[in-house]
């Protein structure tokens, strides 16, 4: 796939549903654009690709036919990413609302970071926002030398 930013070598197991085949991941692909299309290759054919990150899992929705492998085989290939990675920086709103009140955002592991920021992106109005961000910062620990 030409302007490709980003190839990633994949694998896992097929299923099959009404829709046509779903190949899922064996690990889920963190860190990339989600419910957006790639290009796989496997078993040389090269097929575009939906690609459905949920919470723990990465499921790859072919948009064109090809012949997928049976239900329950495994499958290996290599992902055409023309997304790349996707931003996991924290936004200036909430980094200014942690450090006015003295709490720290590094205790956040990836998978909380993915929440917080899939969370906050869903407020619908700047107050909801702002209360979201309250919501989040209450519940991070101080940053070390501050008594709460």
């Amino acid at each position: 796939m030409p302007n490709a930013l980003l190839n990633v070598p994949v694998e896992g197991t097929v299923t099959h549903s009404p829709e046509g085949p779903m190949l899922r991941l064996s690990q889920r692909l963190d860190g990339h654009d989600t419910f957006l299309t790639g290009s796989l290759d496997i078993a040389d054919t090269s097929v575009r690709v939906r690609i459905l990150t949920l919470d723990d899992v990465t499921v790859l929705r072919p948009t064109d036919s090809f012949p997928a492998p049976g239900d329950g085989e495994h499958w290996h290939g290599r992902l055409h990413l023309p997304h790349g990675l996707r931003p996991r920086s924290v936004p200036p709103d909430l980094n200014a609302a942690a450090g006015r009140e003295g709490r720290s955002l590094n205790g956040l592991d990836e998978a909380e970071l993915r929440y917080v920021l899939t969370f906050l992106s869903e407020a619908t109005t700047g107050d909801i926002r702002k209360a979201r961000i309250g919501a989040v910062v209450s519940t991070l620990p101080a940053t070390s030398g501050r008594n709460q």
